[in-house]
């Protein structure tokens, strides 16, 4: 698979016939909530899941996504979506990278970037993460060198 980092964290998607827009492709939106996907399996992966956030009253809320939509996604297609988290200040950000590809042909559908800042759940307001957090998303952490582009 031509993925643009080394070692992605990756789902299997098929694109069904809600996905599909009135222009009979997969709809903008859907893609959104794709990477959604993908950013929660990751986390559940590191072992950071809603329980896990709610005991420590944080979670990493999106503030930001930039989405290039390079090709389009139709229905039955299989596709998969990889993500690596490239950067983080171990205080309040974190930003994943995403590519979703379709296997068949190996194209490059899109690539997106997101941005994460740590919140207390109480009260939704920008809070420090926690060591969970560190200890968690930490070994994940993509080093620039290993990027492939």
């Amino acid at each position: 698979m031509g993925w643009d980092r080394a070692t992605p964290f990756t789902i299997d998607l098929q694109v069904g016939a809600e996905d599909i827009d009135g222009l009979g492709h997969a709809n903008n939106a859907v893609y959104v909530t794709w990477l959604e996907r993908c950013a929660w399996r990751h986390s559940q992966r590191l072992g950071l899941d809603l329980v896990e956030y709610r005991r420590l009253d944080r979670a990493m809320a999106v503030v930001r996504h930039e989405i290039d939509y390079l090709a389009a996604a139709y229905e039955g297609d299989e596709l998969q979506l990889a993500t690596w988290i490239v950067d983080w200040d171990q205080r309040l950000k974190m930003t994943r990278h995403f590519q979703l590809i379709r296997p068949s042909d190996n194209a490059t559908l899109l690539r997106a970037q997101t941005t994460f800042v740590c919140i207390e759940l109480s009260s939704g307001k920008p809070k420090r993460m926690p060591a969970e957090f560190i200890e968690g998303y930490g070994p994940a952490i993509q080093n620039p060198e290993t990027a492939q582009i």
